[in-house]
């Protein structure tokens, strides 16, 4: 039977040109770590590839014959490298990775260490760089001194690192659990079940914690832009990414001369009630985050101007000749379609394509009937913390407010606030603390009356945008007013409803009971086709990441 043969173990390791020195007999006294590698008795060096520095003949003399001496199963082969200056990283990174490329690596017969105790700084960081790429198929051996330390002779210690970090389970675990933990943070530790939506969020986290470009958080109002800026910085804060303040503003509260000088701060004597120099926010900023909220509400001047800060992290205070300068991170929130706002004029398109590189779209709440009820009880929670007390609804109370929540019928309009607001109520109102199926009725009451009372204006405005938004301002004109209004009606339910059909059930609740055979779904199929529109293009479920 022929014999297998054994993989032999090659090394690869730096001249130490001051640990590896020592003259006379006394330098058996003292720990040299290349000739201690070789001493090891768990360790069997078939090979030592010793690369050395000019001007070191020497002492590469002394420690080959101390390598002989200890370990004569060793075969040493000696590379002079061609480095003038050790500490240079370019240069020695450089030397070392031409010597990988030319060097006949044969990994299925040899397996490889690279020694990284000797050597100057520089040449250890370039050699693990070189095994982490692959560039040298092997893994690291450190050494390290006896026990009384360098000062004592004998092999010391050896570690054997494999930069293969898979395999390392409990490694593996912690990056997990890093993970884990913050997409918990990211959604307020609320255990949400919308597939859709944990997709987003597990973008965001992987974006939020490698990446300083800006974000762009779209979506209606109270779906929780502001909230999710606050903690994507808080996260960013905790994983030590960030280390300046998180600067917000909406920018709808800014308006005239005042909006410059709060974004881009002042200098004193700028103008009439300019008393004193004013920072601004995007100084404030420096080193954090700006949130800019509602940021399709600027206008023009501060748009170019909030562009040139994002490109040059430069700008000019009102009324100053000297720039002033900002590193931050910008986050920008709108409920509005910014593509649409560029066609209208309204909008820079090259800001837009700066702010654009990463766009998550928030949907709303109707479009998440799932995570109403772990939304309810963190709301829940949220409300106890508020009144100091413990807030808690029956089963038959829950059941009941939760078939409200997730029908049709509710219309969530202002989404996640109107979701806080109602559950603050039923809690406050709640005697002892404990919410009814009479308390949730009082509120439903409540919620219909407030969405019919600041319905129709808002539906009217909110429907017409949507005719625009499907087919563009000239299709729009172009049609008949009848033909407009019915359309704007049939998008606005559709936006509402979570499939076809209930759209379709909802639309034609009257003349379906007049039918012995009916299918709304394709009825509805039908009427969006002669507009051109499929069901995806207006249920506002494609967009997104």
């Amino acid at each position: 039977m022929a014999k297998t043969r054994t993989r032999e173990t090659v090394v690869l390791g730096m001249l130490g040109t001051s640990l590896d020195t020592g003259r006379g007999p006394k330098r058996w006294d003292k720990w040299r770590p290349t000739v201690g590698l070789c001493q090891q008795e768990d360790l069997v060096v078939h090979r030592l590839e010793l690369l050395s520095l000019p001007g070191h003949a020497e002492l590469v003399q002394t420690v080959m014959e101390d390598l002989a001496q200890v370990s004569p199963e060793t075969q040493v082969r000696l590379t002079e490298l061609n480095i003038r200056n050790p500490w240079d990283l370019e240069e020695t990174y450089g030397a070392l990775l031409d010597y990988a490329k030319a060097y006949p690596f044969h990994p299925e017969q040899e397996d490889y260490l690279v020694h990284i105790t000797t050597g100057t700084h520089i040449a250890q960081i370039s050699m693990f760089l070189l095994v982490e790429s692959r560039h040298i198929p092997g893994r690291l051996v450190q050494t390290s001194p006896p026990q009384g330390g360098r000062d004592r002779g004998g092999p010391g210690l050896h570690a054997i690192i494999d930069l293969d970090l898979s395999k390392y389970d409990t490694l593996a675990r912690r990056f997990e659990q890093e993970q884990r933990e913050g997409l918990s943070f990211l959604k307020a530790g609320i255990d949400t079940n919308n597939a859709a939506f944990n997709r987003l969020i597990e973008r965001i986290e992987q974006v939020a914690t490698s990446s300083r470009a800006p974000l762009l958080l779209t979506g209606p109002t109270g779906a929780g832009k502001s909230q999710l800026a606050k903690r994507i910085y808080q996260l960013k804060k905790t994983r030590r990414h960030v280390g300046g303040p998180l600067v917000d503003i909406n920018c709808a509260t800014l308006r005239g001369d005042g909006a410059m000088s709060a974004l881009f701060g002042h200098v004193k004597g700028a103008f009439t009630g300019a008393v004193g120099d004013r920072p601004g926010l995007l100084r404030q900023a420096n080193g954090g985050v700006l949130f800019l909220d509602e940021i399709g509400e600027l206008g023009a001047d501060e748009q170019a101007m909030l562009l040139r800060a994002l490109e040059d992290k430069r700008f000019l205070p009102v009324g100053s000749d000297k720039e002033a300068e900002s590193d931050f991170q910008l986050i920008a929130g709108t409920n509005r379609d910014l593509q649409a706002e560029v066609e209208r004029g309204r909008f820079r398109e090259d800001l837009l394509a700066r702010i654009n590189l990463w766009t998550f779209r928030l949907p709303p709440l109707c479009e998440r009937p799932e995570d109403i009820l772990p939304n309810l009880l963190y709301e829940l929670d949220q409300a106890s913390r508020a009144l100091e007390t413990r807030v808690t609804m029956n089963k038959e109370a829950q059941e009941h407010f939760l078939r409200f929540a997730t029908s049709p019928e509710a219309r969530w309009s202002g989404n996640f606030r109107d979701l806080n607001a109602a559950v603050l109520r039923m809690a406050t109102l709640a005697p002892g603390g404990r919410i009814t199926r009479e308390g949730v009725d009082e509120e439903l009451e409540r919620l219909r009356a407030a969405w019919a009372k600041s319905g129709p204006k808002q539906h009217a405005a909110a429907a017409v945008e949507l005719v625009v938004e499907m087919l563009g301002e000239e299709r729009a004109e172009a049609l008949d007013r009848f033909d407009r209004a019915q359309l704007a009606e049939v998008l606005a339910v559709c936006r509402q409803a979570r499939s076809l059909s209930d759209a379709g059930r909802a639309l034609f609740a009257q003349s379906r009971a007049q039918k012995k055979s009916v299918n709304d779904a394709d009825r509805l199929r039908k009427y969006l086709a002669r507009f051109e529109l499929s069901w995806a293009d207006v249920a506002g479920r494609t967009s997104g990441v």
